[in-house]
């Protein structure tokens, strides 16, 4: 019998921990579905990062996401689906959407979609479109393949904070305000999807994520248009400040006579001269952009436990997924410049 979703969005300390189920023990998987449908909250992995889920065509389930996250409500969730072809319940798949739904998908593409009446308006933040995608994770897809209808799933982790990419992170950020946790491992990708919208005349990039914006523009021929930042947004991870460590960190490199003795650098490699900081996070050695974007918010979280004064963040090269890392880490800074 499944028992009802924990209540205590919001509650003290002494609110219950969320449930721990491993994904590759039998059972969990249908146990987390169980709970989504009971209109609970699981947190559960993908290949981007983990994801927090609740039933998507369920306002009352979806306003406990918003609840959990203190996110808020003009800014909208991302549906997800097990196949390409349950895309059509929720959304209308014009012609551009769906040659990059055919390369992309499953993937770490999500596609902005004039969306169906079927769609609540707490998703959609009360636009006519709908953001979609369909994971490649095996666990996710199984997850969402049990539960049997579109899955709400944002980032399992509090509004503005770093993304989750181990169900550890999730514990600690959401731990005592959703009902479970599967945990399937460490994301593979570890940034989140490419958002694009194709409602409009021409396709437009949302966010910038774990495929590059070349391959897309590849792709289609055409260079796409750029709207990675609005007050007002249409998709996940537009705001001005958003991905930020507890920790204040500084897009930049420290003056020559700055005290680090209690600063953090986190670096794409290493410098001659960074043993000057107390903590010290390479992204890749070999200064692969992919390596870098896998590791890039593990990395941001260890930091962010040393108890540290700042953390400073080298500049990466604006290329490929450098796109996408230096996206999140300027608005990181903005949320330290407030």
């Amino acid at each position: 019998m499944v028992t009802a979703p924990n209540n205590t969005v919001g509650a003290s300390s002494r609110a219950p921990r969320a449930e721990l189920l491993d994904a590759r023990r039998d059972g969990a998987i249908e146990r987390a579905a169980q709970i989504i449908r009971a209109g609970g909250l699981v947190a559960f992995p993908t290949e981007t990062v983990y994801g927090l889920g609740a039933l998507g065509l369920d306002p009352l389930a979806c306003a406990r996401i918003f609840e959990a996250k203190r996110r808020p409500h003009f800014d909208p969730l991302i549906l997800h689906v097990a196949e390409v072809r349950a895309v059509d319940a929720v959304g209308h798949m014009q012609p551009t959407a769906i040659v990059l739904a055919e390369r992309f998908w499953p993937g770490p593409l999500t596609l902005v979609l004039p969306r169906h009446a079927v769609v609540p308006d707490i998703v959609t933040s009360g636009m006519q479109t709908v953001a979609v995608r369909v994971p490649a994770h095996p666990v996710a897809h199984r997850l969402l393949e049990a539960v049997g209808t579109p899955v709400a799933a944002p980032s399992a982790n509090p509004f503005g904070r770093l993304s989750p990419t181990t169900a550890e992170h999730v514990a600690a950020g959401l731990g005592d305000r959703i009902d479970a946790i599967l945990d399937g491992g460490p994301a593979d990708r570890g940034l989140e999807s490419t958002i694009i919208d194709v409602t409009g005349d021409a396709p437009a990039l949302l966010r910038a994520g774990a495929i590059a914006l070349e391959e897309i523009e590849s792709l289609l021929g055409r260079v796409i248009d750029r709207r990675l930042s609005s007050s007002r947004p249409a998709a996940p991870g537009q705001l001005e400040a958003h991905y930020a460590p507890r920790t204040p960190l500084l897009l930049s490199e420290p003056g020559a006579s700055t005290d680090l003795r209690a600063a953090g650098l986190l670096t794409l490699t290493r410098r001659e001269g960074d043993d000057r900081f107390a903590a010290v996070e390479e992204l890749s050695a070999s200064g692969d952009l992919c390596q870098a974007a896998v590791r890039f918010f593990a990395a941001l979280h260890r930091l962010d436990e040393r108890g540290l004064d700042v953390i400073y963040a080298r500049p990466l090269s604006e290329t490929g997924l450098g796109v996408a890392i230096m996206d999140r880490l300027r608005r990181a800074a903005s949320m330290t410049r407030r």
